[in-house]
């Protein structure tokens, strides 16, 4: 009976300490998280008596909103962000209402489109000077040689996401979309000039191509697969990452986030060549905090900033002293080969008309 109590007791007593350590970090997870409740708290009174105000239009999920917080912070801006998802979208929106942000991130050919209509401000490049942080090789493009515009935000290619356990060799073409064998297992981003621009590169000719013969080879090639095929946005990723898919037409960031979840996907960039895509910040030309503008495009210039945004999307930052961080992963760093064989989209008005034509058949 002793050795019984003895050991009672020591039960109790062992109980008592775990209950007390258990008790102390119950507490302690509380104080940290009232604590940053707090904080929430008390950075959304101050923002509240921020003079100014900074409207930003962004891409889905294609930030650290955290580093928006950072920004109002340090100053004293009040950031109102929203979010689009497409270019198309985007250029409805602000067309219907010029004055409605002031800043915004859309893509190559969408940029482009807005430079040519008037619709951007000149950028101040001595308000910008961490552009300087920006690798050469997304500097400079074609719509805005002098980077007058634009200041460069992600970039990245567009390619195949593929099942390595579903395919017999490395799927390296587009070609891959179109394979009867992968029939209901094809999922496509839902979005007109990528898809159509693969199948152009597919059957030879550029991303950008204008012409009639090419348009109408490429909308006989998609209406033919359109049974095939799957058309969404980012449960095309989700779809990949359970297994659902074979391969999919992807943006390298979804591509790499996909294969941190599942490491039986792997990404090419097919051999008939693909996009070289560049985000970039402009400011309307209608805004009228075009000095709070250039402050946030700026900061999201900083190294570090870059890294936390590189963590949270997935997506590459052009600043290259943010990329050491990443190692050398193949997904956000293509080979200058690789790269070589890609192109910019750009805008022009009479083929957009022909793409939407061309896209309201084969959808």
């Amino acid at each position: 009976m002793k050795k019984i109590v003895s050991f009672m007791m020591i039960l109790v007593l062992c109980a008592g300490i775990a209950g007390c350590g258990l008790s102390n970090n119950i507490s302690g997870t509380k104080t940290t998280d009232t604590s940053a409740q707090n904080a929430a708290k008390q950075h959304e009174q101050d923002r509240k008596s921020y003079k100014e105000v900074l409207r930003v239009y962004n891409a889905a999920e294609y930030i650290d909103e955290s580093t928006i917080v950072d920004f109002e912070k340090e100053y004293k801006i009040r950031v109102e962000y929203a979010e689009f998802e497409s270019n198309e979208t985007l250029y409805n929106d602000v067309s219907g209402n010029l004055g409605a942000y002031d800043v915004l991130v859309p893509s190559d050919y969408m940029v482009d489109r807005l430079i040519k209509e008037g619709k951007l401000a000149k950028i101040d490049r001595a308000n910008v000077p961490n552009i300087a942080n920006v690798a050469a090789e997304y500097l400079a493009p074609a719509y805005d040689a002098g980077n007058e515009y634009t200041v460069p935000y992600m970039v990245g290619t567009v390619g195949l996401l593929y099942n390595k356990k579903k395919v017999s060799a490395p799927i390296e073409s587009w070609s891959a979309l179109f394979d009867a064998q992968y029939k209901g297992k094809v999922l496509l981003w839902d979005s007109q000039r990528d898809v159509i621009g693969a199948t152009l590169k597919l059957l030879g000719y550029s991303m950008n191509s204008s012409k009639d013969s090419e348009l109408s080879a490429a909308q006989t090639k998609l209406s033919a697969a359109r049974a095939s095929v799957q058309y969404g946005g980012e449960e095309m990723r989700d779809k990949m990452i359970a297994g659902e898919g074979v391969v999919a037409l992807v943006y390298s960031g979804e591509a790499k986030s996909a294969i941190d979840q599942n490491p039986n996907l792997a990404y090419s960039i097919p051999k008939e060549g693909s996009n070289k895509w560049v985000d970039g910040f402009v400011v309307m030309k209608n805004s009228t905090a075009k000095a709070a503008a250039e402050k946030f495009i700026n900061f999201m210039c900083r190294p570090n900033i870059a890294v936390r945004n590189m963590t949270q999307t997935g997506y590459t930052s052009p600043i290259k002293g943010a990329w050491a961080e990443f190692g050398n992963n193949q997904v956000m760093f293509p080979t200058a080969e690789e790269l070589a064989r890609c192109e910019a989209f750009l805008y022009d008005a009479s083929a957009a008309q022909k793409y939407n034509s061309l896209w309201a058949k084969v959808k």
